[in-house]
């Protein structure tokens, strides 16, 4: 997903997708350990989209702050 999208959503929205990305990546890392994924590309993708997602968040929190 965009930041751009990102944007449009709502803290409480942009939350409850963050927990399920971190979710996403526990299922991915318990996988690579034990052998059985395929795509470790996907790794990188779910970290970076956390990192994302929370980039987004703290934009939306520090702009609810200054008003």
């Amino acid at each position: 997903m965009k930041a751009s999208e990102l944007r449009e959503k709502s803290v409480e929205e942009l939350r409850t997708l963050s927990e399920a990305e971190r979710k996403a990546l526990f299922d991915l890392r318990f996988q690579h350990y034990t052998g059985q994924l395929m795509n470790t590309a996907s790794l990188s993708r779910t970290r970076r989209n956390i990192a994302r997602l929370e980039t987004v968040i703290r934009e939306l929190e520090l702009a609810q702050a200054a008003q």
